[in-house]
């Protein structure tokens, strides 16, 4: 008798346990709106990354359509950066190397400083990091776009400084935005722990049922 209290137990923390896993949901980031429907009914407006288009490694354009039913990793990076970046780049790489093979995750690197990071220089960077450019974007714009879209829409550091080491300041995040363009997480590039947390935090994203 009091091994099957035990087994009930055991299968009742078994139970609990994981229906408290299928629960967890990332957080929505960014300023958000109260949207008050024609029925009274007040709904929460999560912050959309804006409407934007830059050129690829490929010279290809790309828009938010191109991230359509894809999350995505972003980042703001800049080739000649002599401190951050290249951590960065091989944290980065250490993700793609793990979901180059799921069509549901793409990766996009903004230059922030396109004037040195011609589209024939980011085809050759990613050409020596061995990724798909159908798959892992460089992005090349115009710098005060860029710069703006990195502060707006994705709440990120990027402008030029040249008291700083290679001229430009920016922020060492990778940003984690869902199938809707919501923001749902803000990793340490620098930081491998913290990149394991974006690795589990993609499979929470990926499994995420849209509203």
């Amino acid at each position: 008798m009091e091994f099957k209290k035990i087994i009930l137990f055991f299968f009742s923390f078994i139970v609990l346990f994981s229906c408290q896993k299928k629960s967890v949901k990332l957080p929505y980031l960014g300023n958000h709106k109260e949207v008050v429907l024609e029925n009274g009914e007040r709904v929460q407006h999560y912050f959309e990354v804006p409407n934007f288009q830059l050129t690829n490694q490929d010279s290809i354009a790309i828009t938010n359509t191109s991230f359509k039913d894809k999350i995505y990793i972003a980042d703001f990076i800049f080739l000649k950066c002599p401190t951050i970046c290249p951590i960065m780049n091989m944290e980065l790489k250490r993700v793609y190397d793990i979901y180059k093979d799921n069509s549901n995750v793409l990766f996009a690197s903004h230059t922030i400083d396109p004037e040195n990071d011609s589209i024939p220089a980011l085809k050759a960077y990613s050409n020596q990091l061995g990724v798909e450019a159908t798959k892992w974007f460089f992005l090349h714009g115009e710098k005060d776009y860029i710069h703006q879209l990195a502060e707006k829409g994705y709440f990120s550091q990027a402008y030029e400084n040249k008291e700083v080491p290679g001229g430009y300041a920016h922020s060492g995040g990778f940003l984690l935005v869902d199938k809707q363009r919501h923001i749902r997480g803000v990793y340490d590039g620098t930081n491998a722990k913290d990149v394991d947390r974006l690795i589990s935090e993609i499979e929470i994203l990926l499994q995420e049922k849209l509203d």
